[in-house]
């Protein structure tokens, strides 16, 4: 019986679907591992995979600029459709589509004697293990050595490995072409793939040791007889033309060399070691930052996945989804953040493309990245804005007519410019994205102490536009967003291109002072007074924030997405204490929201929302809805949709983020414990929560009480908010503070704390 947190999972059989294989990667490879002995299938993949198939010229963003003050001034007379019409009346575009690359096959031949196999992931090293009588498997992907390997004892008397390029869903017309070369205990597997009408194409090249035996051709890779050990050594390159196969192969063998010295490494076994030891130097320290545990049965806690699956209310579920949700979110953060799929398909039909869609998705997927201690994803969010920023130049000035930056809804991680649009979907009137991506580096910097000129040149691009674009006022001086839409929903009374969406205007204000915050004296007043005069929210008839400012744009509220509790989570703009008046109108919203189609994402931002604003009933509720709607596959890898419907890592990558919501927050003077702890988490510990005021927080709690200890990097005055009241702490660097108080309070149905008579933060309906 397990004593703590288990730290992995395993399974009695191997992955029958490639949804449910294991997953590992370093940010910019990935693989599934299926860990089947008879036909031992490894999906490769890598994040610039994706599949060109638009014209020249398909990618530009809509030259829509010249026709802007008309739409404007449309709108603002009251025709509600006019946005329907704002378009260059190009068809819906996708964005190029994520594919897998192929898969390695280690195959025995027919009739070899089956015997039981245990599979299984080691999260504090990324190593997938899968075994059968004598015969073990192991793969890992290299964060050091950007290297997929592949390590096989025992592989019976024979065994064929090829790289196979069948998947489902591959183009018929894609070009194949592969090569083989053998010496003497080695062999180099080559395939490159063309894709149809273009110059671009792939190339998987794959170094194959073995320690003894005898190896020969098939026509279609080799056939191994008689070796102990194999190791196979696997990269991916995108490219342009051809590629030199055998200088990839060179740099293969380079891995496998003594160090200094020329001359040809030791056997398979002691490769394997010294590759695995590099790596985990790299991956088990980001990986064990955080720990959650929730003092799990442990008959429970040695359950196979599939198994805790089946109960959903078990704290040990909680534990290994938590567990998983790090280790997937950090294998699949590097060159880039995760996609919709993370960094991982085996299918070329891949959903929504596999892309990356940042109006929700991606937001939610980094949201642990601060707290949880993961700043691997932050500089890949970062990587992903800076390999964008001359096309979010071209989307402001073509559609909009403005200097600085719009970000796009969907990106395939290469092109930024905005091409995904539609009318029912008019992505491409969306102006608070760039806020919204940039909000996680803005907390990883309070979190690092340190401020990057880089990203203050990005906040100051990012408020030139709204200096631009925000200059229609109303009649009593107000400033307004026109057009302004809120993802991906539209109002009773109106159409999806309407005016002063609520998550536009938190948007627009949080750019402008996050700039101004940055800035010099004269630069930082202009900008400030800008968002000054954006108009506040607005409260509807039923006591709910508005999703749109405007009077006369009444909510729609059956939708999966929550674009205007924006101001609540990830900003800090509405909290009980400060605004509670704002906080209960927010909690109102809520708990009027539905859940439109049950995708995943939706219930995992309800609970954010939800633990940001203190009802842990509600926090409950929502993790409750995931945990129980079927939404996980065997590889503890999610689903968008209920009954495991649409590979997804949204709730997978999400989930982390909303128990450390629940049980701690932060900002640059606040600490507050065990805001929204559901009350079927009676006793537990989490460690290593990284603050946005430079401390990491070690925290218990039981029904005796709750106990923390705040390690402060660097000195700091905090409001400290937990069970026992409220106080200032005063930290000072290196030196822990001990905070100790009552268990948490039993969740209820009440929501924030009514506001005082006469809230200034209480706005009129």
């Amino acid at each position: 019986m397990t004593r703590g947190p288990v730290h992995g999972t395993w399974e009695p059989a191997p992955a029958a679907r490639w949804e449910d294989a294991y997953l590992t990667g370093n940010g910019r490879h990935g693989a599934l591992v299926h860990g089947d002995p008879g036909d031992d299938r490894v999906i490769v993949t890598h994040h610039t995979l994706v599949r060109p198939h638009h014209a020249p010229g398909d990618t530009d963003p809509p030259r829509l600029a010249a026709a802007l003050p008309a739409l404007q001034d449309a709108l603002l007379a009251g025709d509600t459709t006019a946005a329907e019409h704002f378009t260059d009346g190009r068809p819906l575009r996708w964005v190029a589509p994520f594919h897998p690359a192929f898969q390695t096959r280690i195959r025995r031949p027919p009739g070899h004697p089956a015997a039981p196999v245990h599979r299984s992931v080691d999260f504090t090293t990324g190593l997938v293990t899968s075994v059968s009588g004598a015969r073990r498997a192991e793969v890992f992907v290299s964060r050091a050595d950007d290297v997929l390997v592949q390590y096989v004892t025992a592989p019976g008397p024979t065994a064929e490995i090829t790289l196979d390029e069948r998947l489902p869903g591959a183009p018929a017309a894609v070009g194949v072409a592969r090569g083989t070369a053998c010496t003497a205990g080695e062999t180099v597997l080559t395939l490159r793939i063309r894709y149809p009408d273009s110059p671009l194409g792939y190339t998987g090249v794959t170094l194959l040791r073995t320690d003894s035996g005898r190896t020969t051709l098939t026509a279609r890779g080799v056939r191994v007889e008689g070796a102990d050990r194999l190791l196979l050594l696997t990269r991916v390159r995108r490219h342009t033309g051809e590629l030199d196969p055998e200088t990839e192969a060179d740099a293969l063998r380079a891995l496998l060399t003594t160090a200094g010295r020329g001359r040809r490494s030791p056997g398979p076994a002691a490769l394997h070691a010294r590759l695995l030891a590099r790596h985990t130097a790299l991956h088990r320290p980001a990986y064990r930052r955080v720990v959650l545990d929730l003092r799990a049965d442990p008959a429970e806690r040695a359950l196979p996945g599939s198994a805790l699956l089946r109960r959903p209310r078990s704290p040990a579920l909680l534990e290994r989804l938590f567990a998983a949700g790090r280790h997937h979110l950090l294998c699949s953060s590097g060159m880039l953040p995760p996609r919709l799929t993370g960094l991982w398909t085996g299918d070329w039909d891949t959903a929504w493309s596999g892309a990356f869609t940042t109006n929700a998705n991606l937001n939610l997927q980094t949201a642990s990245a601060v707290a949880a201690d993961l700043p691997e994803v932050t500089r890949a969010q970062a990587a992903l804005i800076r390999g964008q920023l001359d096309h979010w130049r071209d989307n402001a000035r073509a559609i909009f007519g403005a200097r600085g930056i719009v970000a796009p809804s969907h990106t395939d991680g290469a092109c930024g410019h905005t091409y995904h649009f539609s009318r029912a979907y008019p992505l491409h009137l969306w102006t608070a994205g760039a806020d919204w991506l940039l909000k996680p580096l803005l907390d990883q910097e309070e979190a690092d102490g340190r401020r990057d000129p880089w990203l203050t040149g990005v906040l100051t691009e990012l408020a030139a536009f709204y200096e631009d674009f925000l200059t229609r006022t109303e009649p009593d001086g107000r400033l307004v967003v026109v057009p302004s839409y809120s993802p991906e929903n539209r109002p009773r009374g109106g159409s999806w291109g309407a005016v002063n969406a609520t998550m536009d205007l938190a948007a627009a204000r949080h750019a402008l002072r996050a700039a101004a915050d940055r800035l010099p004296p004269a630069d930082a007043g202009r900008l400030r007074a800008l968002a000054d005069r954006l108009p506040p929210y607005r409260v509807n008839e039923d006591g709910a924030l508005a999703e749109w400012a405007r009077p006369g744009l009444a909510d729609r509220y059956d939708h999966r997405h929550l674009s205007h509790l924006y101001p609540v989570w990830p900003l800090d703009e509405i909290d009980p204490e400060d605004t509670p008046g704002l906080a209960r109108a927010a909690l109102r919203a809520l708990a009027l929201r539905g859940s439109e189609n049950g995708s995943a994402h939706g219930h995992l931002h309800h609970g954010l929302v939800a633990a940001r604003l203190g009802d842990a009933h509600r926090t409950a509720e929502a993790l409750t809805r995931v945990l129980t709607g079927d939404y996980f596959h065997d590889s503890l890898m999610s689903a968008h949709y209920p009954a495991r419907n649409v590979y997804n890592a949204d709730a997978a990558h999400a989930l982390p983020a909303l128990v450390l919501e629940a049980l701690v927050q932060s900002r640059p003077d606040r600490l507050v414990l065990l805001p929204a702890v559901p009350d079927h988490w009676p006793a537990g510990r989490v460690t290593g929560v990284r603050t946005r005021f430079g401390a990491r927080v070690d925290l218990s709690w039981s029904p005796a009480g709750h106990r923390a200890v705040v390690r402060p990097a660097r000195d700091a005055a905090v409001t400290l908010r937990h069970p026992g009241g409220t106080r200032r702490l005063d930290l000072r660097a290196g030196q822990d503070t001990v905070v100790t108080g009552p268990a948490p309070r039993r969740p209820v149905r009440a929501g924030p704390r009514a506001a005082a008579a006469g809230d200034p933060n209480s706005p009129a309906r």
